[in-house]
């Protein structure tokens, strides 16, 4: 039976990761947050103003490997792969059967987490660290054994440093250890040792936000601003139920479980933590996918509790329909969830997405492709287009390109290959990365405008040209050259960039 068992996990982890591979159209491109994050591995750092610094480090990895897509798309991919054996893991944990982790690892592989983990972003490490940390939490009330509250404190540690969400997995986990027996922890000195370990491996990264001047509260307040202002919580709610479409039955049966089966009672703590950390996204206006994370230890105390449910009597002869259904409900739905299809097909069937709200934005308005989607094109057409401009310079020496986000700027210098000056702009993590100036003579402009006090700088453009891709969030984006005029500009623009890091970087 444990050959078998072993042999059924690699099946599983073998067709995670082929379908990670086969699930993205040959018509997109990276995702624009990942040109950002491979842009990081050049400018090392413990924090940044998007993330924390575990995504650089492994984007150094990918550079070291030869930053070629196969590499972007494998860590996300293990990532996702790894998450599923550690959910076979806290099955066995729980006492389920073969059957159980059949079912947790159908609703695992059919799911939205095909799509996160084809995207090199903090969400797929997330995922999985929570999943370990739920699973060093199951082992520990299970034995209590000590050691696993250090795991805990290991693994939220590095956790943290992936992204900063773990905050609020942690904030609904409070209140729930209050509200059950595990509130002994607070009279455990090891519990307090494991929250001292933590910090302790977090710390680089928070004095790093200290000498920064805290740039995260402004990178929050400018995602609320910016995004979350047209996040309705009716549709965070409603989206938490499409990410495991066709298992929800194993999520709600979990939560029954919790209150009515009784080898469950003593986890309670896991099943109220959920309940409160959905209401905390709630009322923040959160993004649904934050709360991702959740779900892989949830779908193993579901699987186990219907493995006990379909034991008994006729209910047994129903097994095999339910990996099935699984399977089946998610197979219809995956080209609608999925960059399966080509933009074109897409709009051909756009009725279809509009019904589920795939193609509202964050500007709160309906497009012709899934946002998502449409930040996967267009790139390599920007870089040639930048390249053709930058050839127009005569000599090409002291020339400045300068973008209007951190896509333009990260697609540039990712598919550039050295050709260009690194891109920059004022977007992200890029506003700390620009080097100063000595002398600016040419200034390639991609995507921005140049305001009226500006103006004066420049002479007439001798290139222009903008993105044809019309399914492109880049549509019609601006590329051109300017020479600079009057030779004051590089000290203005020094000063202007010293001048919006001030904004992002409280106390410099």
């Amino acid at each position: 039976m444990k050959n078998k068992k072993l042999l059924l996990l690699v099946f599983f982890v073998v067709l995670k990761l082929v379908l990670q591979y086969f699930s993205i159209n040959p018509a997109y491109e990276l995702h624009r947050d990942e040109y950002l994050h491979l842009d990081q591995a050049n400018h090392l750092a413990w924090g940044y103003l998007s993330v924390p610094p575990l995504t650089s480090w492994i984007a150094l990895l990918i550079k070291l490997l030869g930053n070629s897509v196969f590499w972007v798309k494998f860590f996300p991919a293990i990532f996702g792969a790894s998450t599923l054996v550690v959910m076979w893991f806290i099955v066995e944990e729980l006492e389920g059967g073969i059957y159980a982790q059949i079912l947790a690892a159908t609703a695992f592989i059919f799911s939205a987490t095909l799509r996160i983990n084809t995207l090199f972003q903090p969400n797929s490490f997330e995922i999985l660290s929570w999943t370990l940390f739920f699973f060093s939490l199951v082992k520990y009330i299970r034995t209590q054994n000590d050691k696993w509250l250090y795991w805990l404190g290991i693994i939220a540690g590095i956790s943290f440093l992936n992204k900063y969400n773990l905050l609020f997995m942690l904030m609904g986990l409070l209140p729930a250890i209050l509200l059950t027996a595990q509130r002994k922890l607070f009279l455990n000195k090891h519990f307090y040792f494991a929250m001292l370990l933590g910090l302790l491996i977090i710390m680089p990264n928070i004095l790093w936000e200290f000498n920064n001047g805290w740039p995260v509260v402004h990178h929050l307040k400018e995602l609320s601003d910016t995004q979350l202002v047209n996040v309705k919580r009716s549709a965070f709610l409603l989206n938490q139920g499409l990410f495991f479409l066709g298992a929800e039955y194993l999520l709600i049966g979990a939560l029954i479980a919790f209150v009515i089966y009784k080898p469950f009672q003593r986890y309670r703590l896991i099943g109220l933590g959920f309940v409160f950390t959905i209401a905390i996204y709630t009322y923040f206006k959160a993004k649904d996918y934050y709360s991702l994370g959740l779900y892989p230890a949830l779908l193993c105390f579901g699987a186990v509790y219907w493995e006990r449910l379909f034991s008994l009597g006729w209910k047994r002869y129903l097994k095999i329909l339910w990996p099935v259904i699984t399977m089946g409900i998610f197979i219809l739905a995956m080209k609608l969830l999925l960059p399966m299809l080509s933009p074109e097909q897409i709009v051909e069937k756009q009725a279809k997405f509009k019904k589920l709200g795939l193609l509202r934005w964050e500007d709160g308005k309906d497009h012709a492709l899934p946002q998502d989607f449409a930040d996967m094109l267009g790139w390599k057409e920007l870089t040639e287009k930048t390249i053709k401009a930058y050839e127009q310079i005569p000599g090409r020496n002291n020339s400045m390109i300068l973008c209007d986000n951190y896509g333009e700027a990260g697609a540039i210098n990712f598919y550039s290959n050295c050709k260009l000056p690194a891109a920059q702009s004022f977007g992200a993590d890029y506003l700390t990365w620009f080097p100063d100036m000595d002398s600016v003579k040419y200034l390639v402009g991609v995507g921005i405008e140049i305001d009226s006090p500006w103006q004066k700088y420049f002479g007439a453009p001798i290139f222009s040209d903008s993105v044809s891709n019309k399914f492109s969030r880049e549509y019609h984006t601006a590329i051109f050259v300017l020479p600079v005029i009057d030779p004051t500009f590089t000290e203005k623009f020094n000063a202007e960039v010293k001048k919006r890091r001030k904004e992002f970087m409280t106390s410099k």
